[in-house]
């Protein structure tokens, strides 16, 4: 007889993270055990301090308030579906809130001793744990839960760049076109042109035996060793040589050159003994090689124009598709990514400065600012730069100036072309005002540092990410130098700095309901960038100005080197540096899928994991919000 109760209990547990990641039996047998358990409003699930319970709690129906004890304020509210109560059991420490039935509420009581050995058993879960974790720490990497989890390491010890190297995703064919030993070739020729493939595997029993390729056909029937009218076992490739469908790339370059073949049979196991599932070609591999980092760097370096940039660039996204699709650590893929960025725009100025008719008639630098300049441009967003160039005779600066405004409408026109929209504000070197000798920026910013409207702190938190993509890098040294002497004789423009970051409206509302867009095109739309992505990076950009350093622009980076300047913060800074990673993966993720910039987020689409992630991150968003304005005194200056 069935168990209807453990029944209803799988049913609605498998809508949810991590349950949705077990197989049907192991759910089946977990839910047997999950006790069910009542709560009246205002009664008392754990208080702050008590020692863990044997289970952790998911929310069936109501919901459950957690904040600390003697306190009015909640903190977070889990409604259906929230996990609860988890984190005590995997440090081994007591609760650290107090958990209360906000209303009249169904539980499901999960005994850790028979959760824990799945989640060993299935990575998904591990890693939901671990993020499940990070609700509370803020950063799962933390030096002081590092390697609590299940042996988690951090994404230095998981993977080096020569790894990432050798993981190149290789898309191979799972149509296959098959025939038996006795089929003819001429039928074998027919099908092969039908599907227009340049192979054909043999097959017995529904087992790979053999294999005959456009090779076979024209050394073995064209040149008359064997008739049309003969059988395919005549002619096929056998024993043929058999691998596992979890190749990578360096693998499966060995594997051809070892063998001297043009094609592997891909199985279940990677043995003859299993059906085959795919077969990988030598044009397959070639294509896997076009998406490696090092062989796009070379191309873009050859490239004479915009169209064969732009080509170059759809490579570029695959790359990063199949970097996110291998869940490789966004630290080392921003690195990669931003690094074929900067050649791409490199490249473009090159090609421009090649079209001119003379020579530049100074010393120039191109600045990338923003995204770009932070390295933090993955998708194909819009242009942000600027042009310095080296100070000339008064009676040649606008002249100059026409020259460098000439190039620098040359070169954004090129940079659209290959893919970065013109930036809707005109913050470009093709602009005027972004497109100055070093002498007149220096003015410009110290007017910005002096004088902070709101305009002026608009300006500074896009200029002040700059990084220089091509040219005299000490024209930019030079005015970094100045921003700073500036902004030590007028610290206040911190405090404005500081008040600009909190300007971005909160993520969430009342309870944790995402605050979205309530009029105009994205209306009902979750925008990522203005409420959760600004003020971490706003907030990275005063913090790191403040303690003037100028050589590092990424908002990760800034977070950590924040930390090691800060160690009393320590904790804070390193979950805004995992937050910044997480949420610029979200977004990258979303743009890729809806092919646009990722912005706006359709909340409806994202399933309830997703939306659990994404939530995570607000907490830290409110904790470096409150830090600097605290620290720069933000709310005395708006008394």
């Amino acid at each position: 007889m069935k168990n209807t109760i453990s029944e209803r209990i799988a049913d609605f547990l498998k809508n949810y993270p991590p349950f949705n990641s077990m197989e049907a039996k192991q759910l089946e047998h977990l839910s047997l055990e999950v006790v069910i358990i009542h709560k009246e409003t205002n009664t008392i699930v754990f208080s702050e301090n008590e020692n863990p319970h044997q289970y952790f709690y998911v929310v069936n129906k109501g919901a459950i308030a957690l904040s600390k004890s003697g306190s009015s304020q909640i903190l977070d509210i889990c409604d259906e579906g929230d996990v609860f109560g988890l984190r005590p059991l995997l440090a081994h420490e007591s609760y650290k809130l107090e958990a209360k039935a906000y209303e009249e509420t169904i539980l499901y009581a999960i005994p850790i001793k028979d959760f824990k050995p799945l989640a060993l058993e299935n990575k998904r879960i591990g890693n939901f744990l671990i993020e499940s974790f990070a609700s509370n720490t803020g950063n799962p990497y933390s030096i002081k839960h590092r390697g609590k989890l299940y042996g988690v390491n951090t994404e230095a010890e998981q993977y080096s760049t020569n790894k990432i190297l050798d993981l190149q995703p290789i898309k191979y064919s799972t149509d296959l076109i098959t025939c038996k030993e006795g089929t003819k070739i001429k039928t074998i020729a027919n099908k092969m042109t039908q599907y227009n493939v340049s192979c054909i595997l043999v097959e017995k029993d529904n087992l790979p035996v053999g294999i005959i390729t456009d090779k076979d056909l024209r050394k073995k029937v064209a040149t008359g060793l064997f008739p049309i009218t003969a059988a395919a076992k005549t002619i096929m490739s056998s024993p043929i040589i058999t691998y596992p469908k979890e190749l990578t790339l360096a693998q499966a370059q060995m594997a051809m050159m070892k063998s001297n073949i043009s094609h592997l049979v891909l199985t279940k196991d990677g043995t003859t003994d299993t059906k085959a599932v795919g077969i990988l070609s030598k044009h397959d591999i070639m294509v896997a090689v076009g998406n490696n980092p090092a062989v796009l760097l070379r191309a873009i370096k050859r490239a004479t124009d915009a169209k064969r940039l732009r080509a170059i660039r759809h490579g570029i996204m695959n790359l990063l598709q199949g970097y996110l699709d291998q869940n490789i650590p966004l630290g080392l893929v921003s690195k990669i990514i931003s690094e074929l960025n900067d050649a791409s725009t490199k490249q473009v100025i090159q090609i421009a400065l090649a079209k001119m008719e003379e020579e530049p008639p100074a010393r120039f630098t191109w600045l990338s600012m923003g995204s770009q300049g932070r390295g933090e441009q993955l998708l194909n967003t819009d242009q942000d730069n600027a042009i310095i160039f080296e100070d000339v005779q008064e009676e040649k600066l606008e002249a100059t100036r026409s020259c460098f405004l000439k190039l620098g409408e040359r070169i954004s026109k090129m940079l659209n072309t290959i893919g970065f929209e013109y930036c809707p504000a005109d913050m470009m070197a093709s602009n005027r005002s972004w497109c100055h000798s070093l002498t007149e920026w220096k003015k410009v910013t110290a007017h910005w540092i002096h004088n902070p409207g709101p305009e002026e702190i608009l300006l500074s938190s896009i200029f002040f990410d700059y990084n220089v993509t091509y040219g005299d890098k000490s024209l930019a040294d030079e005015l970094s130098h100045s921003i700073f002497d500036h902004a030590r004789k007028y610290p206040q423009f911190f405090t404005h700095l500081a008040s600009g970051a909190l300007q971005n409206p909160s993520p969430s509302g009342f309870f944790r309901d995402f605050l979205v867009e309530q009029d105009g095109e994205h209306k009902d739309f979750f925008d990522l960038k203005l409420r959760v992505l600004m003020p971490i990076i706003d907030a990275a950009r005063v913090l790191i100005l403040s303690h003037s350093i100028k050589s590092i622009n990424n908002t990760a980076e800034r977070y950590e080197k924040l930390a090691e300047l800060e160690p009393n913060n320590k904790e804070l800074y390193l979950a805004c540096s995992y937050a910044s990673k997480a949420l610029l993966k979200f977004r990258t993720r979303q743009g890729l899928l809806h092919n646009d910039s990722g912005r706006y987020i359709a909340l409806d689409k994202l399933n309830k994991e997703e939306k659990i992630k994404l939530k995570r991150t607000f907490k830290t968003v409110k904790e470096i919000q409150s830090l600097i304005e605290v620290r720069f005194q933000v709310k005395n200056m708006l008394r």
